[in-house]
């Protein structure tokens, strides 16, 4: 009777133990069907004075490309993705493209199995902003004007090889200026001349 009631009693220890395994496993599987993020580079909160080629996100199960968006913005919002994510196992990686100096963040959206998109994001902080774009090869450089001479100094702004004096102007074009006065010459030497023989030869 004894061994009867210990074998009950032990049949029912263990079920109760299944029972009690069985409600402990159950609630953690629909918490397992869910995906999370497990880790990043750059990891979350970093501080980085050199920005990185690329941001990787790692995921708990293999993301679908199809469901799966990643978006990095910058300071003032302003987007910062390079590219198209790309896939690896559990890995996702999207091109980095950094601007000014701040905080940036990283956003996710992936699909779990049991349908359920999981929302989630990281930052990092970037000390050293990149440098201006340099202006292009075909802009022309601008011109210099040559600097005018100081008001009073005495100095011509006409170079001095172009200064021809006016006494000089008047016998170098075209050789003309001493002609005249030659042709002048001889008129009044005419002239002379004419009211000379006419002194001599009038009647007195």
């Amino acid at each position: 009777m004894g061994g009867r009631v210990a074998r009950a009693t032990r049949t029912r220890i263990a079920v109760l133990g299944v029972a009690l395994g069985v409600s402990v496993v159950l609630p953690a599987t629909p918490a397992a069907a869910h995906n999370s993020l497990t880790g990043s580079d750059p990891r979350d909160g970093a501080r980085l004075a050199a920005a990185p080629k690329r941001i990787e996100l790692r995921f708990l199960a293999t993301p679908a490309p199809a469901t799966t968006k990643i978006t990095v913005t910058g300071p003032a919002d302003a987007p910062a993705t390079g590219g198209a994510p790309t896939f690896s196992g559990n890995r996702v990686s999207v091109p980095f493209s950094p601007g000014a100096a701040g905080r940036y963040v990283v956003g996710y959206r992936v699909a779990s199995i049991d349908g359920h998109a999981v929302t989630g994001e990281i930052s990092f902080t970037l000390t050293t902003g990149t440098s201006a774009r340099p202006p292009s090869a075909g802009a022309s450089a601008p011109t210099t004007a040559a600097p005018a001479a100081p008001t009073g100094s005495g100095v011509s702004a006409t170079p001095a090889a172009d200064v021809v004096p006016a006494a000089d102007r008047r016998w170098d074009d075209g050789g003309s200026g001493w002609l005249w006065a030659l042709g002048a010459m001889v008129v009044l030497a005419l002239l002379g001349g004419g009211l000379l023989l006419y002194r001599r030869t009038r009647p007195r």
